[in-house]
C-alpha cells in the first residue's frame, strides 16, 4: 500500500478519504488517477412531453452519444407519433433496443458494452461504406441507374449509425480512463479516429446528395461524365491515401502518406475548374446545369474532407512533447 497526499477539494468532491482505494492509469509519461468504482450501467431520464418528430429523434440520439446505457423517456402520455419517432431513433443506433413501454414512458437500452466495440473497426467500416457510396453515386449518375442511386441514399443510414457509435465511444473515453483501457486505444488516438469519422460521415452525406441528383437527372452528356469521372478519381485517391495514413502505425510512413494526400488537393481544384468549364460549354438546361454544378461541388468537398483526415493523420504521427 502506498500513502499519498491528494488535493482536499478533489478528494471531498469525489468521496475520497483516508483508506480509500484509488486507481492509477498510465498515459504516456503521466499517470491518471480516479477513485476505484465498479462499472455500473448508467441511466438517464428526459422529459419528452414537448418533443415530437426530428426533435425527439435527436433527443434519443443525444442521450445515447452522451454515454447513457439506459434512457427513460417520460411524458404525461406517450403518443403514437412519439413512439414512432423513438423507434426511428432506435433503428438508427448500434445495439439499442426498446426495453419497456408504458402509457407515460418508454425505456431504451444499449445492449452492447463499450469495451466490446472497436472504434478503429467502426471507422474502418465507415471508410468502406463511404468509399463505395461515393463511387456508386457517380456510377449511378453516369449510367442513369436509379436503383443504384436509391441504394446509395439508403446506405447513408449505415454510416450515420456507425458515426453515433464512434461518438459515444469517444465521449466515454473522455470521462473515464478505465474506458480507454478497456477498448485498448489511447485517448489521443480516439480523438483522431473520432475527428476522421466525422469527415467520413460528411463524405457519405455528399455521396447521398450526388445520388439524389442522379435520381433527378436523365442521361448526362459524355463530356460531362468524363470530367466527373476524373474528378471523382482524384478525390477518391486523396480519401484513400489519407485513411491509409491514419491507420499506419509507422510515423514516417504515415507522414509521407498524409503529405501525399494533401499534395493532391491542387489537382482536385484543377479538375473541379475543368468540370465546371465543361458544364458551361455543353448545351444544358439551366436546372440540369445547376444540379451538375452541385455534383462537382460535392466531389470537391469530399476531397477536402479527405484532406482533413490527412491532417488528423499528421497530428497522430507527430512527435509528442
Amino acid at each position: 500500500m502506498i500513502a499519498t497526499s491528494l488535493p482536499k477539494d478533489w478528494a471531498t468532491d469525489n468521496g475520497v478519504s483516508a483508506g480509500s482505494v484509488i486507481e492509477f492509469y498510465p498515459e504516456d509519461d503521466a499517470l491518471l488517477l480516479t477513485p476505484k468504482s465498479e462499472r455500473e450501467r448508467t441511466e438517464g431520464r428526459t422529459d419528452v412531453a414537448d418533443l415530437t418528430g426530428d426533435e425527439l429523434v435527436r433527443a434519443v440520439m443525444t442521450m445515447y452519444v452522451s454515454g447513457f446505457d439506459v434512457v427513460r423517456l417520460e411524458s404525461g402520455r406517450i403518443t403514437t407519433d412519439q413512439r414512432r419517432a423513438i423507434r426511428e431513433a432506435v433503428q438508427g443506433l448500434v445495439g439499442v433496443e426498446v426495453l419497456e413501454e408504458t402509457n407515460d414512458s418508454v425505456v431504451v437500452q444499449d445492449l452492447l458494452d463499450s469495451s466490446e466495440l472497436s472504434i478503429r473497426n467502426a471507422v474502418t467500416r465507415m471508410r468502406l461504406i463511404a468509399r463505395s457510396m461515393l463511387e456508386d453515386a457517380v456510377t449511378a449518375l453516369v449510367e442513369d441507374d436509379d436503383d443504384l442511386a436509391q441504394d446509395v441514399v439508403e446506405r447513408d443510414e449505415d454510416v450515420d449509425r456507425l458515426w453515433y457509435a464512434v461518438a459515444r465511444i469517444f465521449r466515454t473515453t473522455l470521462r473515464s480512463p478505465l474506458a480507454a483501457e478497456e477498448i485498448g486505444v489511447p485517448r489521443e488516438d480516439c480523438f483522431d479516429y473520432h475527428s476522421s469519422a466525422r469527415q467520413l460521415e460528411r463524405i457519405a452525406d455528399h455521396a447521398a446528395k450526388i445520388a439524389d441528383h442522379a435520381l433527378e437527372l436523365d442521361a448526362v452528356a459524355p463530356e460531362v461524365t468524363d470530367a466527373l469521372g476524373e474528378l471523382h478519381a482524384e478525390a477518391a485517391a486523396i480519401i484513400e491515401e489519407a485513411m491509409d495514413a491514419l491507420f499506419t502505425d509507422g510515423d514516417d510512413e504515415a507522414t509521407d502518406l498524409a503529405n501525399a494526400a494533401r499534395a493532391g488537393i491542387p489537382e482536385v481544384e484543377e479538375r473541379t475548374r475543368d468540370a465546371d468549364d465543361v458544364i458551361r460549354e455543353v448545351d444544358l438546361e439551366p436546372r440540369q446545369a445547376q444540379s451538375l454544378g452541385l455534383v462537382v461541388d460535392s466531389l470537391s468537398r469530399a476531397a477536402d474532407y479527405g484532406g482533413n483526415i490527412a491532417e488528423n493523420a499528421l497530428q497522430r504521427a507527430a512527435p509528442t512533447p
